[in-house]
């Protein structure tokens, strides 16, 4: 395609979505008035769902949909940097070095480390209760597991960190998400329509499907950017270029 061709096709593109974001904020309440619509439909909604977190609530049952794309998003930004980081025919890996790390730094890592864990999972957790939920909750989770590499060096995070499992809780979680949504429909309603008991409000088993899809943002959210952290990693610590193009003869 041509440059002139990508200008014109990215002119029209900005004129329709010009057209429709005009169009959309033309309806839009009034600004500065004591009218919230959207404010108080998200609010029942919650309770009449059993979500205590209303913006939970909105992320994973209102507009459960747009937060599948937001998490295809990040799946596919992981999926596209693990290609492009992939060891290349001229280069090899070598083994990561030992590091002297101080003893406070040691110590500070090595006592935060289960605490930032435990902190993660409770966040995923009672994502339908309290702030929080699976994306926050998965960045933590990833940046504890980091804290070895704070701790210790590159070699005691490799150890804890069985890469090839998390791909594949990566992919499993990613796909979970859409497969609860076709539950819905399979069972007479809508893509992602909550199908599971409503539990009691304000109790770990209340929200339907909120929390089931925490829990699948949460393990998908820190697998994914532990994946892709490890690859930044590698990239940094055991990748090198091949001995032949070291020496010049390449």
């Amino acid at each position: 395609m041509t440059a002139r061709a990508r200008l014109v096709l990215f002119l029209v593109a900005a004129v329709v979505v010009a057209a429709f974001f005009t169009d959309a904020c033309a309806h839009l309440p009034t600004f500065g008035t004591p009218d919230h619509p959207y404010g108080d439909r998200a609010v029942a909604a919650a309770l009449a769902h059993r979500t205590a977190n209303v913006v939970s609530s909105v992320n994973f049952d209102i507009r459960a949909f747009d937060t599948l794309g937001e998490e295809s998003i990040l799946f596919g930004t992981v999926l596209g940097a693990t290609l492009l980081l992939c060891r290349a025919h001229d280069e090899r890996r070598r083994r990561a070095r030992a590091e002297s790390v101080m003893p406070t730094t040691r110590l500070f890592g090595t006592v935060l480390l289960p605490v930032a864990l435990v902190v993660g999972v409770y966040i995923v957790a009672h994502g339908q209760l309290s702030p929080g939920g699976g994306f926050q909750g998965g960045v933590i989770l990833a940046t504890a597991l980091h804290l070895a590499y704070v701790a210790a060096d590159y070699r005691a995070l490799k150890r804890l960190r069985p890469l090839t499992a998390l791909d594949v809780a990566d992919s499993l979680a990613a796909a979970s998400y859409s497969l609860i949504g076709l539950a819905g429909l399979v069972a007479g309603g809508a893509f992602l329509e909550n199908v599971l008991p409503l539990g009691t409000f304000n109790t770990l088993t209340s929200g339907g499907t909120v929390p089931v899809l925490n829990a699948a943002v949460g393990v998908e959210v820190a697998c994914g950017l532990i994946a892709l952290l490890a690859h930044f990693l590698s990239q940094a610590v055991e990748l090198t270029e091949s001995d032949r193009h070291e020496n010049g003869d390449a």
